[in-house]
C-alpha cells in the first residue's frame, strides 16, 4: 500500500456541504493502488460513555465510490448525512493485494485499533454543518449560457455618439489596437431579440464605463457608461429589456488599476508626494514616470505599479480604507440602481482576499443569488472557498480540450487525467460554476484555432457544453468569425452572413437548447470519461435515474460503433460508424 499517495484535507474541496444537510467526502490515493474505500462516520460524541450508544459507529462502514483518475492518483467520493449535524470520519483503506489500514486525522491505524477508535479525537471532524459557512451557489447560473460583447464592436446602434475618426463597419477588417468602430449599447438593445432567438440567457458585457480606449480596460470613471456607449438611461433600459427577455447582465469590474487619465491619478501626477491620491497606488518613486517605447501599452521602467507593463494602467492600493471604501460603493451602485446580476472581476488574483470577502458580503447582501466571477487563470482554490468568489474563468479546463481537440498536444488520455485533475481541486457546486471559455477578446477566435475547420469547432463547442460549468459564447462565434489574437479578435460583428454562416447558427440554436433542457443533468451529474478501445473519446453525465453519453472521435480515422445510437445531436455520423470530427450525443434511462 503506498501511504504517501493517500490524502485528505478536512474542511476544503475534499470535505464539503453540498447541501444544508448533506456532506461530501474525497480520498486522493495513487493510482490503481486501491481496491476498496469505505467511510467510517458517525457522530463524535456517541463514543463517549455517558452517551451509551452500542454498537459504536466504527463497526459498519459506507463504501466509497472512485469517481475520477488522473495520471497519479485516484479519486474516490461519498455523500453522507449525520441527524446530530457533526461528523467524526475516517478512511478504511483496502489495497490490491488485500492490506487494510485505517487512515485518520492522526494518521494510519491498524483496523482492530479499539484504544485509537473509541477515541472521538482520533477522527478527522466537521464539527458542525454550518450552513451559513457553506458555498452557496446560484441556481440560475446552472442554466445559464452566457453571451460575451465586446461593446465597441457588436453593433452600432446610434452613429451620433461615434467617437472621432470612427471607421466603416467590417467583419472582415484587421483592426488596429486603437481604432474605433462605434459599438454602443442602442446596438445591443436593437439586438435583444436576436440574442433571445439565438437562446442564450446571459450577457457579459466587457467594461462599458469611461474610459478612452476602445476596450475600457483603462477606467476614467466607473460612475459613467462611456459616452461613445450611450448613458445610464439607455444602459437602464437595455438591463429591463433584457431581464424581460429571461437574459441575466454581468458587466466586468476592474478594481485591479484605473486609468490614467482617471482625476485620482492626474492629481498624483501633477502634485506628486503631496497629492490627497498618493497612497491609492502603489509609488516605487516619485515623480510617477516612465519611459515611453514603441509600443503605447509597454514600458520597463514606470516608477509606479501597474497591470503587466502597462503605464496607463496604474495598480490601485485595494488596503488602503479610502480605495476599498471607493470600489465597494462601485461594486453596490450598479447592482442597487441599474438591477445588474452579476460581476466580472478583472485581474482578481492580484488584488487581496481581505478586499474580495468584503465585496462578496456586500454583494450577497443586496442580492442573495449574485454571481461573482473572478479572472484568474491558475489554481484558485483560495479564492473558492464559498466566501469570495463563485467561480473563475475556466481557461485551465478549456485550454486541455483545445490542446486534444486542436492542437494534438494531449492524447485523449492525458485530456481526461487534466480534466479531472481539475474537476478534483474544486467542490461539485463550484465546478458548477466555472466559466467555460473557449474563444474571447483575450485569446485568438476558435475558428482560426480550428483552421477554419467548422466541424471540429461544433465538436469542441459540443464537448464543452457536456461539461459542469456554465459555457459562454463570443460574440460573432455563432456565425463563425475569425480572427488571430488581441486585437485581431475584436472584429466588428458579422451581421450579413452567408448561408453557410447562417447554418453554423442553427447549429448553436440546437446545442443551446439542448443545454438548456438539460441543465440540471449536465451541471449537476455525475461526470464518467472513458477512452475506449477503439479510440473514441466517452463521456456520461448521471442523475438519478437518467444519463446522457456523448462519443466523440478526435483520431484521424473512420470508427465503427459497436451499437447503434439514437442521437439527439451528432455530426459525421452515418451508418452506425462515426468520421473524423464526429461526435453523437444519446439519452437514455440509467
Amino acid at each position: 500500500m503506498e501511504l504517501a499517495g493517500i490524502y485528505h484535507r478536512p474542511e476544503s474541496e475534499m470535505a464539503f456541504l453540498y447541501a444544508p444537510k448533506k456532506m461530501r467526502i474525497r480520498l486522493r490515493t495513487s493510482k490503481d493502488d486501491i481496491k476498496n474505500v469505505e467511510l467510517i462516520h458517525g457522530d463524535p460524541y456517541s463514543l463517549r460513555s455517558l452517551a451509551g450508544i452500542e454498537p459504536p459507529f466504527y463497526q459498519s462502514t459506507s463504501r466509497m465510490k472512485k469517481i475520477l483518475s488522473d495520471e497519479l492518483y485516484d479519486y474516490w467520493q461519498i455523500e453522507v448525512t449525520e441527524p446530530k449535524k457533526r461528523l467524526a470520519y475516517a478512511f478504511k483503506v483496502t489495497d490490491t493485494a488485500g492490506s487494510e489500514l485505517v487512515y485518520t486525522d492522526r494518521g494510519f491505524i491498524k483496523i482492530d485499533d479499539k484504544e485509537q477508535l473509541d477515541d472521538m479525537n482520533t477522527y478527522f471532524r466537521m464539527p458542525f454543518f454550518q450552513e451559513i459557512d457553506m458555498a452557496k451557489e446560484p441556481e440560475w447560473v446552472r442554466k445559464t449560457i452566457w453571451y460575451q460583447i465586446f461593446p465597441e464592436r457588436f453593433a452600432n446602434g446610434d452613429v451620433t455618439n461615434d467617437p472621432q475618426d470612427t471607421k466603416k463597419w467590417d467583419p472582415n477588417i484587421n483592426p488596429g489596437r486603437q481604432d474605433f468602430y462605434g459599438g454602443d449599447l442602442q446596438g445591443v438593445l436593437d439586438h435583444l431579440d436576436y440574442l433571445k432567438e439565438l437562446g442564450i440567457n446571459g450577457i457579459y458585457f466587457n467594461p462599458i464605463f469611461k474610459a478612452p480606449s476602445n476596450h475600457k480596460y483603462d477606467t476614467e470613471d466607473y460612475y459613467q457608461i462611456d459616452p461613445h456607449f450611450g448613458d445610464k438611461k439607455l444602459f437602464k433600459e437595455l438591463v429591463k429589456q433584457a431581464h424581460k427577455r429571461g437574459i441575466r447582465v454581468m458587466l466586468d469590474a476592474v478594481f485591479n488599476h484605473i486609468g490614467d487619465k482617471s482625476p485620482q491619478w492626474q492629481d498624483v501626477l501633477k502634485n506628486g508626494e503631496n497629492s490627497k491620491y498618493k497612497d491609492w497606488f502603489h509609488i516605487n518613486k516619485f515623480p510617477a514616470t516612465y519611459t515611453p517605447t514603441n509600443n503605447f501599452e509597454f514600458a520597463l521602467d514606470a516608477t509606479y505599479d501597474t497591470f503587466d507593463y502597462t503605464p496607463h494602467m496604474p495598480k490601485l492600493n485595494t488596503a488602503n480604507p479610502e480605495v476599498q471604501e471607493y470600489l465597494l460603493d462601485i461594486g453596490e451602485y450598479w447592482v442597487k440602481e441599474f438591477d445588474i446580476d452579476a460581476w466580472r472581476l478583472d485581474v482578481a488574483n492580484e488584488i487581496d482576499h481581505h478586499f474580495w470577502r468584503e465585496f462578496h458580503n456586500k454583494m450577497i447582501k443586496l442580492k442573495p443569488d449574485f454571481y461573482i466571477l473572478g479572472e484568474i487563470w491558475h489554481t484558485s482554490q483560495a479564492w473558492l472557498n464559498g466566501d469570495e468568489f463563485n467561480g473563475v474563468m475556466n481557461y485551465a479546463y478549456t485550454t486541455a480540450i483545445l490542446q486534444h481537440f486542436i492542437e494534438k498536444k494531449l492524447t485523449t488520455t492525458e485530456l481526461v487525467e487534466q480534466l479531472s485533475t481539475q474537476l478534483m481541486k474544486y467542490r461539485d457546486q463550484t465546478n458548477q460554476m466555472m466559466f467555460n471559455v473557449l474563444d474571447s477578446h483575450d485569446t485568438a477566435r476558435i475558428k482560426t484555432l480550428a483552421h477554419n475547420n467548422m466541424d471540429l469547432v461544433r465538436q469542441i463547442f459540443t464537448f464543452t457544453f457536456l461539461q459542469s460549468g456554465t459555457p459562454s459564447i463570443y460574440y460573432g462565434t455563432e456565425y463563425g468569425m475569425t480572427g488571430e489574437n488581441d486585437p485581431d479578435s475584436r472584429k466588428p460583428m458579422n451581421w450579413w452572413p452567408n448561408e453557410e454562416e447562417k447554418d453554423i447558427f442553427k447549429f448553436f440554436q440546437l446545442l443551446i437548447e439542448f443545454r438548456k433542457k438539460n441543465w440540471q443533468l449536465i451541471s449537476e451529474g455525475e461526470i464518467k470519461f472513458t477512452v475506449l478501445d477503439n479510440g473514441l473519446l466517452k463521456i456520461e453525465r448521471v442523475l438519478r435515474n437518467k444519463k446522457i453519453t456523448g462519443l466523440f472521435n478526435t483520431t484521424s480515422k473512420e470508427i465503427k460503433l459497436m451499437k447503434k445510437e439514437k442521437p439527439i445531436i451528432s455530426q459525421n455520423y452515418q451508418g452506425n460508424a462515426l468520421k473524423r470530427d464526429g461526435f453523437v450525443i444519446s439519452k437514455r434511462k440509467s
